[in-house]
């Protein structure tokens, strides 16, 4: 099929669904009103609730949510075929991701922006707020320890991208402070924020920054994990206006902007071929003009040395089709930001139909782009047509590393770039800075939302009187004031503390990341074992750094497992007002079943190709304890659940200080 007519289609069907599915649930089931006065006015305390305009909230949103989940997950998830992949990110993104994304956001504007994680407590009890805590607590981690890994490696892989990321850090503080404090219209700071971030990418690896850009480069990864945890206690403690918004926004002007010159530069491949090709092509003549075409298989169920399809198409695939971190963004930021209720569709449904179209622009990047020409592993000449495919897509391990997932996007979508005029380094810089751009953001904002956690779950062991405020549906809810908790002797006070939480957040991280991790666990305790401090050295210096990747084989299945709790919360808020719930009960279940499914066959059953965590000759023990505490948290969850059913159809939740002596743990409400 034509790769145009793909993202034409899946264009026209996001559209559709915006205003038509996502119009219905805005005004018929959760009937969304101008008149509701939201949480960032009602609670504005200028640091993390601040009313803002849709624009630039949705800035935040996406580039938030997106990450480069919605990049490595159909990268890779292409090896089943490039059909089963685009169905589930068009038909995810549009009746499962979407609906979770916006109805976490509207629940949470609706319980004075708080946490998904807190506002279990209300809709089921106590119990289940403090186990979906404990998951969120447990899935930002992983981010926290993954993610400074992630940008170190991007970074080292697209050193052109260096300087062009970093300089959005000034530029976003300026645009912040400019429309904090004078209130100018948003167009023009944001044109010339654009042009100086599309100048840093073309002359940002020139000269004396070529320099610095390999300099920085060469830093080992614990450095730059070290230094990218504290760039995010920064930006968390810092007013979500200074820093993390402006970012963000900034961010995704430049993130939308490359997309829409992806799309331009797809359309004219199709129409006229890809760049012409240089001597060196093993398939085409000198200046020929590549065609266009999917050179992926339509369906492969069974690539050599991959998983099977189910349950693990769901779980690679999340950012694109349905991710449970954007629950988090959703309640955590999002809606501590939005001015107007209404404007929750075009934010929640509509970032996510934006994330799907991304994903639908990935998967013809790698299975259609990259035929237009990639240099040959072999370093002899250029690769077209199906010989590029297949020199990236050999086996489910030679396409399962970062760079080469990142790398099949980045020269896809580069030759794209290259067919409208731009330069091969041009275009490969502009997609590192978009990749590392988006893991960037998801880095700083998830150290943000587990601040949030950190102080939610610690108030739980905090006595403080909490003051009244009434909600949109006048029940009253109790306003738990972070900002007055007196420093004791009491831990929780500390950790209840914006400093304290994020502290611990980050530190935490920082631990994980730098455990020895894989097969070179051995060799560091032999060094530490032999008192062989100079091999210690050497070996922290190259592995140091790589710790969070204990936990990652189990972020997928926690990711998404995470969506089916969202999910349940959500139904049980419209449960208990006698609202519909048909439409969210079968993602429910399927969003439970499927990472419960995944996690059960990586920890016992396993595959020939990936032998079970408890059958591993050098199991990982701190995977395995951490990977069955989330199946039970998830068990008892659901039974929770469960019993609480037959008796919720209609009752509206109690607050949670009437519930109990115990105060409101919402974050400032």
């Amino acid at each position: 099929m034509n790769a145009l007519l793909i993202a034409f289609f899946a264009a026209i069907a996001f559209i559709i669904a915006y205003n038509t599915y996502g119009k219905w649930l805005g005004s018929k089931i959760f009937k969304l009103s101008a008149d509701f006065v939201c949480p960032s006015y009602r609670l504005r305390d200028n640091l993390d609730y601040i009313p803002t305009s849709k624009g630039v909230v949705f800035g935040h949103h996406f580039t938030s949510i997106a990450g480069t989940g919605p990049i490595v997950g159909p990268a890779i998830a292409v090896m089943w075929g490039w059909l089963p992949a685009l169905i589930w990110v068009v038909l995810g993104s549009i009746f499962i991701g979407a609906v979770h994304d916006f109805g976490a956001l509207v629940v949470s504007l609706r319980n004075n922006g708080q946490t998904v994680g807190d506002i279990a407590g209300r809709v089921l009890n106590r119990r289940v707020r403090l186990l979906f805590l404990f998951v969120l607590f447990l899935a930002l981690t992983i981010v926290l320890a993954i993610f400074g890994l992630v940008i170190a490696a991007v970074f080292k892989q697209y050193p052109e991208s260096i300087f062009p990321c970093l300089i959005q850090i000034p530029i976003a503080i300026i645009i912040g402070l400019i429309l904090h404090r004078k209130g100018v219209n948003l167009l023009i700071p944001s044109i010339i924020a654009l042009a100086v971030m599309y100048l840093t990418v073309i002359y940002g690896d020139r000269g004396f920054l070529h320099t610095f850009n390999t300099t920085l480069a060469s830093w080992s990864i614990i450095t730059w994990v070290a230094v990218l945890l504290l760039y995010s206690y920064v930006a968390s403690v810092l007013p979500v206006w200074l820093l993390l918004q402006p970012r963000d926004y900034i961010n995704s002007l430049q993130l939308i902007t490359a997309l829409g010159l992806i799309v331009i530069g797809l359309a004219v491949a199709a129409c006229f071929g890809g760049s012409p090709t240089i001597a060196g092509s093993q398939v085409l003549e000198a200046g020929t003009r590549p065609p266009l075409e999917i050179i992926a298989p339509v369906s492969n169920l069974d690539p050599i040395g991959a998983p099977a399809i189910f349950p693990f198409l769901f779980i690679t695939i999340a950012c694109g089709a349905i991710s449970g971190f954007h629950c988090l963004v959703s309640s955590g930021t999002s809606s501590k930001q939005l001015m107007r209720e209404p404007d929750a569709r075009f934010v929640g449904f509509g970032g996510m139909l934006t994330e799907g179209f991304l994903a639908t622009i990935v998967i013809l990047a790698c299975t259609a782009g990259i035929g237009l020409g990639i240099k040959n592993p072999s370093g002899e000449g250029l690769l077209t047509g199906t010989a590029a495919f297949n020199s990236i897509y050999q086996s489910w391990s030679s396409a399962n590393g970062l760079g080469a997932k990142v790398g099949a996007f980045v020269d896809g979508a580069g030759n794209f770039l290259v067919t409208l005029g731009f330069s091969k380094l041009i275009a490969n810089a502009l997609m590192g800075v978009l990749v590392a751009s988006f893991a960037g953001t998801t880095l700083d904002t998830a150290c943000r939302l587990q601040r949030y956690v950190v102080q939610e779950l610690a108030a739980t062991f905090i006595r403080q009187p909490a003051a009244k405020i009434v909600s949109s549906e006048k029940t009253e809810q109790p306003l738990f004031n972070f900002s007055t908790i007196r420093l004791t002797a009491n831990p929780m006070t500390w950790l209840a503390n914006k400093h304290g939480a994020t502290l611990f957040a980050i530190t935490i991280a920082a631990i994980i990341a730098a455990l020895p991790a894989g097969n070179v666990q051995a060799s560091f305790f032999n060094h530490l074992m032999a008192g062989d401090f100079a091999s210690m050295h050497t070996w922290l210096s190259t592995n140091a750094g790589k710790g969070g990747l204990l936990l990652w084989p189990m972020f997928g299945a926690t990711n998404q497992l995470l969506g089916g709790l969202a999910f349940l919360v959500i139904t049980f808020y419209l449960y208990r007002r006698n609202k519909p719930i048909w439409f969210l009960v079968p993602p429910m279940i399927f969003m439970l079943i499927m990472p419960m499914w995944a996690m059960i066959v990586q920890m016992f059953i396993g595959s020939p190709d990936f032998p079970a965590w408890v059958k591993d000759d050098n199991p990982n023990e701190f995977l395995i304890l951490i990977g069955i505490a989330t199946m039970l948290l998830e068990i008892w969850m659901v039974i929770e659940a469960v019993l609480l059913w037959p008796k919720a159809k209609g009752v509206l939740e109690q607050s949670i200080d009437a519930e109990s002596n115990a105060p409101s743990t919402g974050m400032n409400c």
